[in-house]
């Protein structure tokens, strides 16, 4: 790793990457809200509209990341690692919309099972590896220059931190965050200190809650 003084040393990632990790960044931080923000327009039949329009966040949130990858030179094992991830995302907010939907209808212990633990779990799982495989890719790379890219990664960390409060995973999100908080201190001389502004906050909105609440109840619990 170069020491932080070399930044001039490291290439920025090229155009097309730069746009796509600024479109995946606001769809993973923007869209995962999605449910919760659209859930006042009602619902379609025996469903809610917020339902359908969630079928719609992997694709919002895995194509742009597969398109960095591409415009970044990704290696074969950083793809295998988003491949996987992509996978896991792709059928862990599937199985947590069709639960969480059929839970509004007629919940109960199944539903519950699949939609805030089995889905949640695959969901975020897979979420902690696109960014790996993002940042596996891009980390090394020439950090950003203005404040945008240092507010898109806070936006991805406090997102992350909300879905591992409200989605039941919180210490899954810590530990992840914390490996997350490693890598970007080591590749902190170039686009990995980002990991830094994604995860720290995280970490410390996590552990805060925790210690404040006794354990992590999910925040539509408190009222």
């Amino acid at each position: 790793m170069r020491p932080p003084g070399e930044d001039h040393a490291l290439r920025a990632p090229a155009a097309p990457a730069r746009q796509a990790l600024v479109v995946f960044a606001l769809a993973y931080g923007l869209l995962h809200h999605l449910g919760g923000a659209l859930g006042g327009l009602g619902t379609v039949g025996p469903t809610r509209w917020a339902d359908w329009a969630e079928l719609l966040v992997p694709y919002a949130v895995l194509v742009p990341a597969a398109v960095a990858l591409a415009a970044g030179g990704a290696r074969r094992t950083v793809w295998a690692v988003y491949l996987v991830g992509a996978l896991l995302y792709a059928e862990g907010k599937g199985v947590h919309v069709a639960a969480n939907s059929i839970g509004n209808v007629a919940p109960g212990p199944a539903s519950h099972l699949w939609d805030e633990v089995v889905g949640h779990y695959l969901w975020y799982a897979g979420a902690a590896l696109v960014l790996a495989a993002l940042a596996a890719t891009f980390a090394r790379s020439a950090p950003p220059h203005g404040i945008g890219g240092y507010l898109l990664a806070l936006l991805v960390g406090l997102t992350h931190a909300t879905n591992s409060l409200e989605g039941g995973t919180a210490v899954f999100g810590v530990v992840v965050a914390i490996v997350g908080c490693g890598w970007g201190w080591s590749t902190r001389a170039g686009l990995g200190r980002l990991l830094l502004v994604v995860y720290a906050p995280a970490v410390l909105v996590l552990v805060g809650y925790g210690l404040w609440h006794g354990g992590f109840p999910q925040p539509s619990e408190l009222g």
